[in-house]
């Protein structure tokens, strides 16, 4: 599933222009500005399932690194620093992985 039947193609590429410099990325403007805070569970639960690309159920930190690559091919990689920051604002259960609950509380932080 492309991330453009469930956020708009524009406001992706706004977003991911925003963000384009390596350690500028706040995954807190980054899901407002993508339109991603406004939406539904079911349609977060839909990016999750795209950003999970070993479908294991979770994200973990090797798949946060391109996270913006989910949102469009050309989205660059996240640096290490912001990748921890990531995963350490999203894993509230410590496990070294972001589940869909902790994505979904995360995007509507």
């Amino acid at each position: 599933m492309a991330m453009s039947s469930i956020l708009n193609a524009d406001d992706i590429k706004k977003s991911l222009d925003a963000f384009a410099v390596a350690g500028s990325f706040d995954h807190k403007k980054f899901f407002e500005m993508v339109g991603l805070k406004a939406k539904s569970f079911d349609e977060v639960k839909k990016v999750f399932l795209v950003l999970d690309a070993d479908n294991s159920g979770f994200i973990e930190e090797e798949e946060l690194k391109f996270v913006l690559q989910g949102f469009a091919k050309d989205g660059r990689d996240l640096t290490d620093k912001e990748t921890k920051e990531f995963l350490r604002a999203a894993d509230k259960d410590g496990d070294g992985k972001i589940g869909v609950d902790e994505f979904a509380a995360m995007v509507k932080e």
